[in-house]
């Protein structure tokens, strides 16, 4: 089974960035589906497997040494244009401010 190993990004609730890395595996069973109650299930739970850890290192490596396959998704980075609300109001806004 093949694990993928990445930086979450940050909720919306955040505004800090995640300092750690998960190690997650990839669901390749499809889910079972119960006809009365429409719940779902699975006969394989590592899918529901997810390990924290501080940095990438300590995850390759926690990867290597229990032989597990492993694809590194590393974090984009955002580019963050300054704004202010003093722009809103400049002679130079290429649209006409409107209310």
């Amino acid at each position: 089974m093949k694990a993928k190993i990445y930086q979450p990004a940050k909720s919306a609730t955040q505004s800090a960035k995640n300092e750690f890395w998960l190690l997650e595996f990839n669901s390749q069973d499809k889910p079972i589906i119960d006809e009365k109650m429409l719940w779902t299930s699975s006969s394989n739970t590592q899918d529901k497997v997810k390990i924290k850890f501080s940095d990438k290192d300590k995850a390759i490596k926690f990867a290597n040494n229990n032989n597990i396959d492993f694809v590194i998704i590393e974090p984009k980075k955002r580019k963050i244009k300054p704004k202010s609300y003093s722009d809103n109001f400049s002679p130079d806004r290429k649209t006409p401010w409107t209310h």
